[in-house]
């Protein structure tokens, strides 16, 4: 009988790492763009602002939300944040998933 239920650890590794990598490229496109374009709101920008905001919703609780001026620059804390949380975690999945039988 097969066992479905069995991790294939490297692949398992693979997509862990592929997620944070891809969530982590998207985080700092955010963070450039919202640091030079906050009040923008061309396709390409409202795109990568709704992409992230999903990657950033576990976050939102964590530091204030200023309000953004016309002219001035914004830093995003939140996804600053977000940047360092998703690779802590996608090492705690690999680590789990390596002492798995």
């Amino acid at each position: 009988m097969m066992d479905f239920y069995k991790l294939d650890k490297k692949k398992v590794g693979y997509m862990v790492d592929t997620f944070v990598g891809l969530a982590e490229l998207l985080l700092v496109l955010r963070v450039v763009l919202k640091f030079f374009f906050t009040t923008a709101g061309g396709g390409f920008v409202h795109w990568a602002f709704s992409t992230t905001d999903v990657l950033l919703a576990p976050f939102r609780g964590v530091f204030p939300v200023p309000t953004a001026t016309p002219g001035t620059w914004y830093v995003d804390w939140v996804a600053l944040f977000a940047l360092a949380v998703y690779p802590a975690a996608g090492w705690v999945v690999k680590s789990y998933c390596a002492r798995q039988k």
